[in-house]
Parts: structure tokens; C-alpha cells; sequence
């Protein structure tokens, strides 16, 4: 499975983006998928993950009632809605997948990657 993860860029405090990662098979629609993200000079973190099905979400604190992740099975396609973003969340964005349906939120439980996406939050 190659996942590719877009709808990064820069945008000012307060405002709004949507992360997409489209996969090129139609499988990721039995696997979970995480959002992990890395800022400069920092390990890389868990953000927000949703189970195969869409029925189990699990976010970070940090972004907890702020972004929202959602997936589209007939499009092969995972988002994360982010809101009310602050200068803190800027770091680049990359999504995963594990061939399980089942949640996890540590980096080595995934199986495949996508490139990362860079997202800026200008104060």
C-alpha cells in the first residue's frame, strides 16, 4: 500500500486546514490509520488515529476537540479536519497504516508510511 498524504501549507493562527492520505489500494479500507506528526528538533508524535470502519477515533490531548479525523472507504482516502490552529501544531504531518482494523497509537505498530506534508501556523 502507498499512501500519499497532501493538503498541507501555511496558514495563520486561528485558521483551518485538511490533511488527506490516499491510499493506492483498496485494502486500507480494512486497516487503521494514524496521523503522526514532527516538528523541527522533535521526536515525532502521535496525533489522531481512526479504526477501519470509522467507528473509533482516538486523538492526541494537544489536538483533542480542535482537528477531526474521518475516512472515506469508497475513496480510499483518510482526513484529518484541523481547526483552530496554533503556532504549536506546525510540524510536518505524515499518515499510516497498520494491517490491522484496530487503533494504534505508537509509530512501530504501522506498516506503511506516506511522505510527510509540512504544515505552518504563522503567530
Amino acid at each position: 500500500v502507498q499512501l500519499q498524504a497532501s493538503g498541507g501549507g501555511l496558514v495563520q493562527a486561528g485558521g483551518s486546514l485538511r490533511l488527506s492520505c490516499a491510499a493506492s489500494d483498496r485494502t486500507f479500507s480494512s486497516q487503521a490509520v494514524t496521523w503522526f506528526r514532527q516538528a523541527a528538533g522533535k521526536e515525532r508524535e502521535f496525533v489522531s488515529a481512526i479504526n477501519w470502519s470509522g467507528g473509533s477515533t482516538d486523538y492526541a490531548d494537544s489536538v483533542e476537540d480542535r482537528f477531526t479525523i474521518s475516512r472515506d472507504n469508497a475513496k480510499n482516502t483518510v482526513y484529518l479536519q484541523m481547526n483552530s490552529l496554533k503556532p504549536e501544531d506546525t510540524a510536518v504531518y505524515y499518515c499510516a497504516a497498520r494491517l490491522r482494523s484496530t487503533i494504534a497509537t505508537v509509530a512501530n505498530s504501522m506498516d506503511y508510511w506516506g511522505k510527510g506534508t509540512q504544515v505552518t501556523v504563522s503567530s
